[in-house]
């Protein structure tokens, strides 16, 4: 198998791309594992010269080994972005796989959690002034107020936050950075912190810190997360991301721009920031049904 083509595609992604180390063990599995099919059961050992044909192979492949669609979809997006740079690259003078379509996969309307809950978890919860109680407390409070993903809060430093303006500097996918507005209540609860915290000795450059001065890992976000959630809503899933979706979804059905919301997530593209009006279309309909006289109900 000639994996040097593979290996300069990945460079490529890390060096020009700037894709996350996690991303770009995704793209190694998927064109390895495509690259030994071709290898194995095609017979083919130059992967520049797959076609269409061979892509539809391993798709139906992968189809019959019982992968989830999302899944085929994946490592078929992998390849195309692939061919794509061998096209660019002028290793190929005619791409084929452009053509391939994957299976289609079921829309799943992003979870979130009810405003009464978040009432509920945020108002009714008793946190104690301990370092950790007022942290746990912090953190639940931005990754709702901002809707910033788990990897930029642990990230965040205490240079990150102007409290003067009454915002947050976050550095997200690609080293995008965005600035996000804070409310009063959030800029409150962050002095408080500040103050606790500087009252510990905790000197460290990032915000939230365990009582060693050490950055908090992400599982141990996830876990706080999931602990506080636990107590206040029956979701299956109780992940900081939950709280992302929250986030969105409670600004548009409160009839926020979904340009303004797709600035605030920091998505490269609107329909990211679509299938959040999903629930509000739902929403809608919920009301439709429930208050019009000839709706059927």
């Amino acid at each position: 198998m000639d994996i040097d083509v593979i290996t300069d595609f990945l460079t490529y992604l890390e060096k020009i791309k700037k894709l996350s180390k996690h991303t770009l063990i995704s793209y190694k599995n998927d064109l390895l594992q495509f690259n030994l099919y071709l290898s194995d059961e095609v017979g083919l050992k130059d992967i520049t010269k797959a076609n269409h044909q061979d892509v539809r192979g391993f798709i139906a492949k992968l189809m019959d080994e019982k992968n989830a669609a999302k899944t085929v979809n994946r490592k078929l997006s992998s390849i195309k972005a692939l061919f794509k740079y061998l096209l660019q690259s002028q290793l190929i003078t005619n791409n084929t796989v452009l053509k391939v379509q994957g299976p289609k996969t079921p829309k799943k309307l992003p979870v979130f959690v009810e405003v009464a809950d978040m009432d509920k978890l945020l108002d009714e919860l008793k946190f104690d002034n301990s370092y950790k109680g007022i942290q746990n407390c912090l953190i639940l409070n931005i990754l709702y107020q901002t809707g910033i993903r788990r990897s930029e809060l642990t990230n965040l430093k205490n240079k990150d936050v102007d409290l003067f303006n009454s915002e947050i500097k976050v550095l997200g996918k690609r080293n995008k950075e965005r600035i996000i507005p804070i409310s009063i209540e959030l800029k409150r609860n962050l002095e408080t912190f500040l103050s606790v915290k500087q009252a510990q000795g905790l000197n460290n450059e990032f915000m939230f810190l365990t009582l060693k001065d050490k950055p908090l890992s992400p599982f141990q976000v996830y876990f706080i997360v999931k602990k506080y959630l636990s107590l206040v809503t029956t979701l299956h899933k109780k992940s900081p991301h939950i709280l992302r979706h929250t986030f969105a979804t409670h600004l548009l059905n409160n009839g926020a721009d979904i340009n303004a919301v797709k600035e605030l997530l920091g998505h490269a593209n609107l329909s990211a920031t679509q299938i959040y009006t999903h629930n509000t279309i739902e929403k809608l309909k919920k009301t439709y049904l429930q208050a019009h006289p000839r709706s059927g109900n």
